[in-house]
């Protein structure tokens, strides 16, 4: 558990390496075009990244083909949050739409509701997010999650599993083995 929780200091800081990349060099660049209002500015090891450093998909093939992180983010989100929030993000009776509530979200906000939870109560309704920084099913893969549920809000992948993915990068599966033990 102790290397979630430095993992996810580092990612709220902004220094997890996974995350932080150099410019691509000018043909790299015309790669990192993407379906969808959200352009990667960076790529390594297979993650792509905004200008703001925020993880997000890389969508391409017209939208048929996704990024090895997008798709696991689609698995991750319909093995943990799928319960709640509805298929595809889309909300449900008793959790809001993801897809709405990512159009203004950074990862850092997103990060923080899934570590710590959140409560939203009014003389109707009470709504509850549950912690989930002690839950490696989740933590390991929050990156993912948020990569998926933004590709959803900005409508660059639909509401079905994406037809093909880029090849699983082995920093990918690195981290996933150290972060799972």
């Amino acid at each position: 558990m102790r290397g979630i929780y430095i993992g996810l200091v580092g990612l709220l800081a902004g220094a997890v390496p996974a995350l932080a990349a150099t410019p691509p060099d000018s043909a790299a660049a015309t790669d990192l075009k993407s379906l969808g209002p959200t352009q990667p500015a960076k790529v390594q090891d297979g993650q792509y990244t905004d200008k703001n450093g925020d993880p997000t998909y890389h969508v391409t093939d017209g939208g048929k083909k996704v990024d090895w992180y997008t798709m696991s983010g689609y698995l991750r989100y319909n093995a943990n949050c799928i319960v709640c929030h509805g298929p595809d993000g889309m909300g449900s009776t008793y959790a809001p739409s993801l897809v709405d509530a990512l159009k203004g979200m950074d990862y850092a906000h997103f990060a923080g509701i899934i570590v710590g939870g959140k409560k939203d109560v009014t003389a109707s309704q009470e709504l509850v997010m549950p912690a989930f920084g002690d839950n490696r099913n989740v933590m390991c893969y929050m990156p993912d999650i948020y990569t998926y549920l933004r590709a959803r809000s900005d409508g660059a992948v639909g509401r079905n599993r994406p037809e093909e993915h880029e090849a699983k990068p082995a920093a990918f599966t690195k981290a996933e083995d150290a972060c799972m033990k």
